[in-house]
C-alpha cells in the first residue's frame, strides 16, 4: 500500500506540471493582464512597460511558468488586480466552499445511494419507476431553475430558509444551496447505483450466498453493496472536484462568496493571477480524489490489490 501511495504521488508531478501549464498558457498566452488591468481606458506605455517588468510578463511564457510555480511552494500565489494577495481570497472562500461540497456530496451519497439500491432491488416496480422519473426531471432541469424556483420557494414565499447566505456561511444557511448544488449528481447517483445494483443482483456469487441461507441484509450490504458501489465510488471521487469549480451558479444565486464566485470576478475582470491561483488548487484537489478513490476500490473489493 505505501508502495502504491508513493507511485501515484510520483505520477501526480507530471500531470500537476502539465495541467498547471496549460492552465498558465491559455490565461497569460491568449490575453493581455496589463490591458485588462485599464479595462477600456488606453494605459500609458511607459507605466504598461514598467508593470509588465513587475509580473515578469516581458520574460518568454516558459520562464513565467517557472517563477510562478516557484512561488507556489513558498505560499505566494501572486497579487490580484485589486492590490490583495490572491493567498486571502482562498482563505476566506475556500473553507466556505468545502463545507457547501461536504454538504452536498453528503446529501449525494446518502439519498442517492439509498434511492439507488431500492431501486436496483425492486426493478420494475412503482418506486423504481418514481426514481427514475424523478432523476430525469432532476437532470433535464438548468440548476440555475431549480436554485432560483427552491430560492424563491423556501426562502421567500415559505421563509423556511435563507434567500441569501451571510459572510460567514453558516451550517444552517448552506443546507439549501447544498441541496442545489447537489441535485443533478444525486440523480446520476442514484441511477447509477440502480444500475449496479442490478446488475450485481444477478450475478453467481449472488445466488451463492442465498443458496448458503445467509440472511438478506448481510446478502445487501456485505456482498451485493460493497461491488455495486465500485462505479458509484469513481464517480463521486471525480464529482468533488466538479461540485467545488462547479457552483459557481448556485454561489451566484446564493450569493455565497467561494470558489465560484471568486472565479466568476476573475474570469469576468481577466484578473489572470486569481484565475490561475484558484484553478491549480483545483487541479490539486482532483489529483487527491482521484487517489482517494484507488485506495477505496482496495476497501470495497478485496480482490483488488493496490501494489
Amino acid at each position: 500500500m505505501g508502495r502504491y501511495i508513493i507511485r501515484r504521488l510520483l505520477q501526480m508531478i507530471p500531470v500537476f506540471i502539465g495541467t498547471t501549464f496549460l492552465i498558465f498558457f491559455m490565461v497569460y498566452a491568449l490575453g493581455d493582464p496589463v490591458a485588462a488591468m485599464f479595462g477600456d481606458r488606453a494605459p500609458d506605455p511607459a507605466a504598461a512597460a514598467q508593470i509588465r517588468r513587475d509580473l515578469n510578463l516581458d520574460k518568454p511564457l516558459w520562464q513565467q511558468y517557472l517563477l510562478y510555480m516557484g512561488k507556489i511552494f513558498t505560499g505566494d500565489f501572486g497579487t490580484s488586480f485589486n492590490g490583495r494577495p490572491v493567498i486571502e481570497l482562498m482563505r476566506e472562500a475556500w473553507p466556505i466552499t468545502l463545507r457547501l461540497a461536504l454538504i452536498a456530496v453528503f446529501f449525494e451519497m446518502v439519498i442517492g445511494i439509498t434511492l439507488g439500491v431500492i431501486s436496483g432491488l425492486r426493478r420494475g416496480k412503482a418506486i423504481d419507476t418514481a426514481a427514475l422519473i424523478g432523476t430525469l426531471i432532476v437532470i433535464s432541469i438548468p440548476t440555475f431553475v431549480t436554485g432560483y424556483v427552491l430560492q424563491y420557494l423556501f426562502g421567500v414565499k415559505w421563509g423556511i430558509a435563507k434567500p441569501t447566505v451571510s459572510a460567514d456561511a453558516t451550517f444552517s444557511e448552506l443546507l439549501l444551496p447544498a441541496i442545489v448544488l447537489a441535485l443533478v449528481s444525486l440523480a446520476y447517483t442514484t441511477r447509477l447505483t440502480r444500475t449496479s445494483v442490478g446488475e450485481n443482483a444477478r450475478a453467481d456469487y449472488i445466488r451463492t450466498a442465498v443458496a448458503k441461507g445467509l440472511p438478506r441484509r448481510r446478502i445487501t450490504i456485505r456482498h451485493l453493496l460493497r461491488n455495486s458501489l465500485i462505479p458509484v465510488v469513481t464517480f463521486l471521487g471525480i464529482d468533488i472536484g466538479n461540485l467545488m469549480g462547479g457552483a459557481i451558479v448556485t454561489e451566484r444565486i446564493f450569493n455565497i462568496q467561494g470558489v465560484g464566485y471568486q472565479l466568476w470576478q476573475g474570469i469576468l475582470r481577466q484578473n489572470a493571477p486569481t484565475v490561475v491561483g484558484f484553478v491549480t488548487i483545483l487541479v490539486i484537489v482532483y489529483l487527491l480524489a482521484n487517489l482517494l478513490v484507488d485506495l477505496l476500490y482496495a476497501v470495497l473489493d478485496p480482490r483488488i490489490r493496490l501494489a
